[in-house]
């Protein structure tokens, strides 16, 4: 399944199947390296995701039914 496709929890649940292969340790050293890479294309559709997620958050509908932009903190 390519990355682009997924959903955040199905990207995710693959991450974190990649982190746990590789806190084991026991991989050579070029099956470590593919899933460091795997990893971090997965962690990057997974931040990403959350980024079109907090942008569709942010808008929130006042009571007369138009959208209202909401400040998110940390921006």
């Amino acid at each position: 399944m390519s990355e682009s496709k997924m959903n955040f929890d199905e990207a995710l649940q693959q991450l974190e199947q990649v982190v746990r292969q590789l806190e084991a340790g026991n991989l050579p050293l070029e099956r470590s390296i593919e899933l460091y890479k795997q990893g971090m294309l997965l962690s990057n559709e997974c931040h990403q995701k959350l980024q079109q997620i907090e942008s569709e958050v942010a808008k929130l509908v006042d009571p007369t039914g138009s959208m209202t932009d909401f400040e998110v903190s940390g921006e």
